[in-house]
């Protein structure tokens, strides 16, 4: 599923706890194991290297040290992975402890940590210790993902092919980025799935010394979560899961299915321009902008802007629109400076701003590490193809461009494994049945809402809160006195929305979409690398 992310990298100390496990049945699944709280050190917590808080709160960071292979254990001729970590804090000793992953998959965690313990109300951050954590492959744990960085250097070829020579060259990039990962990253990527990440969170638990933990997750971090906490239901109490990904939808289906909901979230985003077409001057109606737009991408394919800005990178820095309002004056100035005016510097800002770079590659790769590794993808070019044409058929904005930002999982070098999926059947995994808390705005591009409601079902203690014509992908913590209140009091004493019959079971509306700038220039005030443009949640999401 397609991400946006953009976090910081940061740095930690190095110590190898020792921790023992202890059986946990998983349906007709291998068995995982949990770790044992009784039998651990004390993680080695120092002064950040890199990190800097966000407020007065005390940050430190830390390295964990694990097997590669935990079905292995100990017995993997010396392979490990060290997961670095970042705690933030008041600096006393915490009653509770909230684990927090931004989605993804491949996204490190650790800048979270600061981020949302800022964002709680005081009680909490007096109560909360936050720990964030680059899951493994990713950020600064090590090692990590590595592919090819100079495949994001240039202008690349244009995501909707036109001829068979376009689709070949498609075809070469995607199958040379997955042999460059298979290359530079080695046996790392035949231990990069869901599963795998979950077994880390327990050992992490187990090394934090405690029984359980708090859990937040956007985006990718739900499936991450639903999977934690089926596995390991007595490591987890209070559990928030934002952006929910389908959890009966394997990753191939899942890209499919959100191609037709970011085209709807652009369909909002355009109508949205259509009504200040006294600002921008795109067009009247969501149909005369998305002409316009269309228009602007197929001019790209002969002329990029300023050589940087093609088709594919004008997609890229587009997308943010269905994954947060807040990026509508801003893409919307852009487009209408190129688009009226003739000016693209405000595209070119953009691209450079939150376009994908060299730098990116780490994340990208550890975005194909997990999911080529967490269920079946089609092998066969003609399969992908077809998928490919209905996609730009239903979902024109963004349906090509989906399909190869996935299609290194072709050819991929590690082996696919079977989805986690949670429910009773034959090689399934029981969902957690404690209390939930389940957070999805209507609009959301990233994630269908209907993920929502399908874990709701598999979780008979989860209460789902809805925010009505909401657009923003992760809204915990975004500045909804609604939400907001639902999720800080769930944290504070557990207490959930009485569970419906119906479709939620507390509904919140969303703020009024954003007024455009009073200047139409978009090179001012643009989304910083160091965060995401989703409303309160920094560290992107699915």
């Amino acid at each position: 599923m397609r991400t946006r992310t953009w976090a910081a990298a940061t740095a930690g100390a190095l110590l190898t706890p020792v921790v023992t496990v202890l059986p946990v049945q998983t349906a007709d699944a291998a068995p995982a194991f949990r770790s044992d709280h009784r039998d651990h050190r004390d993680l080695r917590w120092q002064e950040c290297e890199d990190l800097l808080p966000v407020g007065e709160e005390t940050l430190e960071c830390a390295t964990l040290v694990l097997p590669l292979d935990h079905d292995r254990g100990g017995n993997t001729d010396g392979e490990t992975v060290e997961l670095a970590l970042a705690r933030a804090s008041t600096g006393g000793e915490a009653e509770r402890t909230l684990l927090v992953n931004p989605g993804g998959p491949g996204s490190p965690g650790r800048g979270l940590a600061t981020r949302t313990h800022q964002g709680l109300p005081e009680d909490l951050r007096r109560d909360y210790a936050v720990v964030g954590f680059d899951p493994r492959g990713s950020g600064a744990s090590v090692p990590a993902v590595e592919c090819d960085p100079s495949a994001f250097e240039s202008v690349r070829t244009p995501s909707i092919p036109e001829t068979p020579g376009d689709t070949g060259a498609l075809w070469q990039e995607a199958e040379s980025y997955a042999q460059a990962c298979a290359d530079n990253t080695g046996r790392l990527l035949d231990h990069m799935s869901t599963v795998d990440t979950a077994r880390d969170m327990d050992a992490l638990r187990a090394a934090l010394g405690l029984e359980s933990v708090d859990y937040l997750g956007y985006s990718y971090g739900t499936y991450l979560g639903a999977v934690f906490s089926s596995l390991f239901p007595e490591s987890v109490d209070r559990l928030v899961l934002d952006s929910v990904v389908d959890p009966d939808t394997p990753w191939y289906e899942s890209n499919l299915a959100q191609s037709r909901a970011i085209e709807r979230a652009a369909d909002n985003f355009f109508d949205w321009v259509a009504r200040h077409d006294d600002t921008f001057g795109l067009g009247s109606s969501a149909q005369e902008v998305a002409r316009a737009y269309h228009r602007l991408r197929e001019e790209l394919r002969e002329e990029p802007l300023e050589g940087t800005v093609g088709p594919t990178e004008l997609e890229n820095l587009s997308v943010t629109v269905a994954y947060t309002d807040r990026a509508w004056p801003v893409v919307g100035a852009a487009l209408a400076d190129r688009i009226v005016d003739g000016d693209p510097s405000a595209l070119v800002a953009l691209d450079t701003e939150t376009g994908e770079g060299p730098e990116d590659d780490r994340n990208r790769g550890g975005y194909n590490a997990v999911q080529c590794t967490d269920s079946h993808w089609p092998s066969g070019r003609e399969v992908w193809e077809s998928a490919g044409r209905q996609a730009h058929g239903e979902a024109p904005f963004i349906g090509w461009n989906n399909i190869w930002y996935n299609a290194a999982c072709a050819s991929w070098s590690a082996d696919s494994g079977e989805w986690y999926q949670l429910g009773d059947g034959p090689g399934h995994g029981p969902a957690y049945e404690g209390g939930a808390l389940l957070v999805h705005a209507t609009g959301d591009g990233a994630t269908p809402l209907h993920g929502a409601q399908n874990l709701r079902a598999h979780m008979p203690g989860a209460s789902l809160t809805v925010e009505k014509s909401g657009s923003t992908h992760a809204v915990s913590f975004g500045g909804n006195p609604c939400v907001d209140g639902i999720v800080t009091g769930y944290l504070r004493d557990g207490s959930l929305p009485e569970r419906t019959g119906g479709e939620y079971d507390a509904l919140c509306q969303a703020p009024p979409a954003p007024e455009p700038r009073n200047t139409r220039s978009a090179t001012q005030d643009l989304p910083d690398r160091s965060g995401s443009l989703g409303r309160g949640h920094p560290d992107g999401g699915e």
